[in-house]
């Protein structure tokens, strides 16, 4: 997640931006055309049959890419997050998007802005962050979920953290929002669709990926990339510590690094 300007709309522009035929292009952070991505979706979806089939095999594989928060300089692309082999909302929206449009599967990613409450547990120090909602186009129809971003086992430790603690929220979760997305609704880790969450604040709109966002004249103007790059990377160490010692609480630890990580 990222600060993000609060209380904002950026418009881009509905209308035409629901033409599915706009979102299977390429992006910087995509990296439609670096081989060892195109071949990983090959291997993810060769054996699917329908377009649900593909979308729900390569949302799986994000899914079990562990949640952590690394730090980092600059925004990583899609195969930079797959070598690396764990990586934080931004990261995962990455690997989710390339691979989705790589099987030829339209996929954008939703930005909106939650409340600071929800990160209780992980961090105190943001009042807002960006959170980015991926949507597929399966079925004719725009589906919409978040709950790539969390592993199962980060999951459910967090939510009997919140149980024994009596919170409704935090960890970036709803304590009875959902855990996975079955390919034909929509699925919130707020348990709720956007418009009634009481954790958004606002709704930043549609983009290809994270660094279209953070490019953008509004985005920039709120937040210089430098400083907000470095505020993360001091709160990075904690979160990460916290994501960590979730997983451990159900038995898995966090694995190592690929060989060749970035």
């Amino acid at each position: 997640m990222a600060d993000s300007p609060r209380s904002q709309h950026f418009d881009r522009k509905p209308a035409l931006d629901d033409d599915p035929g706009r979102w299977l292009g390429n992006a910087s952070l995509l990296d439609l055309e670096d081989p060892r991505l195109r071949l990983r979706a090959r291997a993810l979806t060769q054996l699917c049959k329908t377009d649900r089939e593909k979308a729900l095999a390569i949302y799986g594989f994000v899914k079990r890419i562990p949640f952590s928060k690394p730090l980092k300089l600059r925004l990583r692309n899609a195969r930079e997050v797959i070598d690396y082999g764990r990586g934080d909302a931004d990261d995962k929206s990455v690997v989710l998007i390339a691979l989705l449009r790589a099987a030829d599967i339209p996929a954008r990613l939703h930005y909106i802005e939650l409340r600071g409450e929800i990160l209780r547990g992980l961090t105190s120090a943001v009042t807002s962050a960006a959170r980015p909602l991926a949507e597929i186009f399966v079925g004719e129809r725009w589906l919409r979920t978040d709950t790539y971003i969390f592993d199962a086992a980060y999951m459910a430790a967090a939510r009997k953290r919140l149980q024994d603690a009596g919170w409704e929220w935090g960890y970036g979760i709803h304590r009875d929002g959902n855990a996975i997305w079955s390919g034909a609704d929509d699925a919130y880790l707020g348990g709720m669709p956007t418009a009634e969450d009481p954790m958004v604040i606002s709704d930043l709109g549609l983009y290809n990926d994270p660094m279209e966002l953070m490019s953008s004249p509004e985005w920039r103007s709120a937040y210089p990339r430098l400083p907000r790059a470095v505020q993360w990377n001091v709160l990075a160490p904690g979160i990460d510590k916290i994501a960590r010692e979730l997983r451990e609480e159900v038995g898995v630890h966090r694995p190592a690094r690929t060989k060749g990580a970035t």
